[in-house]
């Protein structure tokens, strides 16, 4: 089982090669992507929030972040898992290391952007009481469910 660590810089690399990955098999990588996964310094780590990462042997295999938006609001993102390692149950590990990362943040709701047509990912947020509500704008053209969790 690979180990759940926080930031480090080692990693950052994978942070974007990752999520990239997954990004160009199932959409595009939109502008505000690239500006993200390019500088998570500026956008995650500098306003409080933390990313993650399911490390094996020594390598990257998974990354996630949690991020604050203007609002103040946490939010679940940018969780992808290496083509290689999928199937293998580390999604749910992720998401039990998200929810325990947030209740440790101080978080009443943590809410996520996706896309249905991600149905194994849908039905992962469900199975970790995540919610549907409604869409009300998103930095993603990509997005048309929006989700939250009572922590």
């Amino acid at each position: 089982m690979p180990e759940i660590m926080s930031f480090q810089a080692k990693y950052a690399n994978d942070f974007k090669t990752l999520n990239t990955a997954w990004l160009e098999k199932y959409f595009v990588v939109e502008p505000y992507d690239e500006e993200v996964l390019s500088n998570p310094q500026k956008y995650i780590l500098e306003k409080g929030g933390n990313i993650y990462f399911a490390v094996e042997n020594g390598k990257a295999i998974g990354t996630f972040a949690l991020m604050y938006n203007e609002y103040g609001e946490l939010e679940f993102t940018k969780m992808a898992v290496d083509e290689t390692a999928q199937g293998k149950g580390y999604g749910n590990l992720l998401m039990q290391h998200c929810i325990d990362e947030a209740k440790k943040m101080k978080c009443e709701n943590l809410f996520l952007y996706s896309n249905t047509k991600l149905e194994p990912a849908i039905n992962l947020y469900r199975k970790f009481g995540f919610d549907e509500i409604p869409v009300e704008k998103s930095e993603y053209a990509r997005c048309n469910i929006k989700m939250i969790k009572k922590i």
